[in-house]
């Protein structure tokens, strides 16, 4: 575990995997980069760039007497902090030295006084714990204290302070902690994440829940430092800009979410929504909710409202609801000063010819500004057709595609502003450009923008405006699922599933009718987690969150898909009985409600046998069952079969349950119930990867699962739910947790099965 735990840190630092193992076959010199690598992080406060690695790994290399180690790392962790905060300033070298710890002096009063009060703001868990306290948390905050003290002088005194303190160590603090129990690699922080979660109150939840969020995002710049961030390209202007930035937003914390509005959000937006809205809340900051309408050809107005409803839905409220369309007046101006500036030209090659990232120069890439200038004013007076003309700026990509477009043409009227415009920005210009206006610190992104980063700052730059960071983070993704709008088409064109919001796929409209809680959908997001990496998520670690809401939130009522109607010979009252059912079994004080027995009851039909297997305990020949709820336990005295042999209904007796045996089970019933449909859901695909040509050759469509869904028509509810509306969400006593579906009528209930109630093991 070491050893990897190594190899991970040295990778972090900029080495190859196979210098980071060349690195470690060498104790000394491993010893020495790991010592000076956790000392920079202590001083720097943060994760180490690749630059500061570099830098470690030459003085651990070559230095030869590693008493100096602690002294030397201090001064290059400060130097280069000192260097990235003054980007554009002349180096003062008094200043520098000064900030570097050049003639400071330390004494050993200054430690001790230090160490000191380090323990006296822990004492109390420092008593509790004793040597299991961790020691490294004393000596990290009177390093803070104290800059320029040596290391070494401070773990000693740290030493002899606790001893003073505690005492040796006894044999209790010999002791080994007990280990715990590994859990699944898939599970790991799981528990941890959910204990956080539910404890406190909403703010405070609000809180861990961003802990989970940040991930990645503990190392983000601080408002108006974007230049502190690796990669960030400044100019000579930066520095003004981001005063300006800063006395525009008094250094608040923005960020925006902005959906192209041509689909439905699907459960990797969830984890965008999250870490965008949340990421702002937990810095007392703002979040825009943007939309980047800028294709007319595949916008509908359906889209923008759903979109905004499930922002709203999972808990969000958007500072202020911009379009890119808000801005095409200044994008244009801009595009306008790009050309001037004879960073973008009026370019003539058809799409086909910019296809891939090998593409020649364009032939015009050179052309007199003046005539892009009139060329660029043409196109926006329409006197170009579609595919004709194109604006292009002159720039190189990371991944080698060469002058991205800014404009093309198109006729399509736009939803907002009509037939004003025929040409129209691409996400490459309009992105950055969009996040400068608005002032967004931080712009998030999913990791295939890291291509466009480059294009990011090169435009921002070229036309002297303030320059957000753009992050990347991986995507969520989960298996068993499409989220693709294309194929999602197809499922719908090839009746595989009914549209957009069919329960069986991963869209947000689809998990919300399935019953879903938003609540459960943040806090799978938070588990997992923000990281550069791409997550692939199994459904059933989702379904374990929607559980752990439903179980405190959704009422018990009784419902029976099978029906078999039961017939008590003896019922003990001339009529129906009034049963009062608590809501939420465990807590009593949430209330009850009240449910009719009388003589004829409905129960399932698995729920009796004839000839029952070894270790059945439900009702059978001289094995009675309890009526949950009821106080009552019924025997089997007859069978009733109809022509065919198939039992029909069955004739009982009932006694009190506490005047006999306690039987082996109790089970849930109906009497007078209301009839209803419910839909049973499983998964859509059969395969994990259905789009995986690998494991599925015959393409997705080929692998939809035949038993994805299965409807009962007639089964029987009891009347508790009667008023229930649309998304009212209930646990079905023993069956699991279900939602009711929008097609409901009046008297014709319709219910969807969230998850059951219990994870299946078959689909681990």
């Amino acid at each position: 575990m070491a050893a990897l735990d190594s190899l991970s840190l040295f990778t972090g630092l900029g080495l190859s995997e196979h210098k980071a193992r060349e690195t470690l076959k060498n104790t000394a010199l491993s010893a020495q980069l790991r010592e000076a690598a956790t000392q920079a992080q202590q001083t720097l406060g943060s994760t180490i760039d690749k630059a500061t690695g570099t830098l470690l790994y030459g003085l651990a290399s070559r230095l030869r007497d590693p008493r100096r180690l602690s002294f030397l790392v201090s001064y290059i962790a400060t130097a280069l902090e000192y260097v990235r905060s003054h980007p554009l300033d002349p180096i003062n070298t008094e200043d520098f030295e000064q900030e570097c710890g050049v003639g400071v002096m330390v004494t050993p009063e200054q430690i001790e006084e230090a160490v000191e009060a380090a323990i006296n703001r822990h004492r109390p868990q420092l008593l509790e714990e004793r040597y299991r306290f961790n020691m490294g948390l004393l000596m990290g905050e009177a390093r803070a204290m104290l800059k320029w003290a040596d290391g070494k002088m401070i773990k000693h005194e740290v030493d002899m302070q606790v001893l003073h303190l505690l005492g040796p160590k006894t044999e209790t603090d010999l002791e080994k902690k007990p280990k715990l129990s590994k859990a699944r690699p898939e599970e790991k922080d799981w528990r941890t994440a959910k204990d956080m979660m539910e404890n406190g109150e909403a703010a405070d939840q609000a809180h861990s829940l961003m802990e989970q969020l940040r991930g990645e995002a503990l190392k983000f710049h601080k408002p108006g430092e974007n230049y502190k961030t690796p990669g960030y390209v400044t100019t000579p202007h930066t520095m003004d800009l981001l005063k300006q930035h800063l006395e525009i937003t008094g250094g608040q914390v923005r960020t925006r979410f902005p959906p192209e509005p041509n689909g439905i959000l699907h459960i990797g937006h969830a984890k965008a929504i999250n870490f965008n809205f949340g990421y702002a809340k937990a810095n007392n900051g703002i979040c825009f909710l943007r939309f980047d309408d800028t294709n007319p050809e595949k916008e509908e107005a359906k889209f923008f409202t759903a979109i905004y409803d499930m922002v709203a839905w999972l808990g969000y409220s958007p500072y202020k609801v911009t379009y890119a369309s808000d801005y095409f007046d200044q994008l244009y101006a801009w595009a306008v000063e790009l050309i001037r500036r004879g960073q973008a030209y009026v370019c003539h090659q058809r799409g086909e010819e910019l296809k891939g990232h090998n593409s020649l120069p364009s032939p015009w890439r050179d052309r007199p500004v003046e005539e892009s200038l009139l060329l660029f004013e043409a196109m926006r007076k329409g006197k170009f057709a579609e595919g004709e003309a194109t604006l292009r700026m002159k720039l190189v990509m990371e991944d080698g595609k060469m002058d991205p477009v800014a404009y093309r043409v198109k006729y399509t009227p736009h939803h907002r502003t009509g037939d004003t415009w025929c040409i129209y920005p691409t996400y490459d210009y309009t992105h950055c450009l969009c996040d400068s206006i608005e002032h967004i610190t931080h712009s998030l992104c999913t990791k295939e923008f890291q291509a466009r980063r480059s294009s990011y700052f090169w435009l921002c730059n070229a036309l002297d405006v303030y320059c957000p960071v753009q992050w990347e983070y991986g995507r969520l993704n989960l298996h068993y699922a499409v989220v693709s709008k294309r194929k999602i088409l197809q499922l719908v064109a090839a009746g595989a599933v009914r549209d957009w919001d069919d329960p069986r796929l991963f869209t947000l409209t689809a998990l919300r009718r399935r019953g879903f809680p938003p609540e459960a959908i943040n806090n799978f997001c938070a588990r997992v987690g923000v990281t550069v990496a791409q997550t692939t998520m199994e459904p059933h670690l989702l379904e374990a969150c929607v559980r752990d809401v439903l179980n405190d939130t959704a009422p018990r009522a009784m419902a029976v898909l099978e029906p078999l109607q039961v017939v008590i010979t003896n019922f003990p009252a001339t009529k129906s009985l009034d049963i009062q059912v608590p809501n939420f079994p465990a807590d009593e004080t949430k209330g009850f409600h009240q449910v009719p027995f009388g003589p004829m009851v409905f129960i399932e039909r698995t729920d009796f046998k004839e000839e029952p297997e070894p270790g059945y305990k439900r009702l059978a020949w001289g094995q009675p069952v309890g009526l949950r709820h009821t106080g009552y336990v019924i025997e089997l005295q007859n069978v009733v079969k109809g022509p065919s042999g198939c039992v029909e209904s069955l004739e009982v007796t009932c006694r009190r349950a506490d005047t006999g045996e306690k039987p082996k089970a109790f089970i849930h019933w109906v009497s007078q119930p209301l009839t209803c449909e419910i839909r049973l859901y499983e998964r859509l695909f059969q395969h994990k990867n259905p789009e995986d040509p690998a494991e599925v050759p015959g393409g997705f469509l080929s692998d939809l699962n035949p038993a994805s869904l299965q409807v009962v028509e007639s089964a029987l509810v009891d009347c508790s739910v009667a008023l229930a509306k649309p998304f009212d969400k209930f646990q079905f006593e023993r069956l699991g947790y279900f939602s009711v579906d929008p097609d409901s009528s009046q008297g014709q209930l319709v219910f969807n099965r969230t998850v059951t109630l219990k994870e299946d093991p078959g689909k681990v």
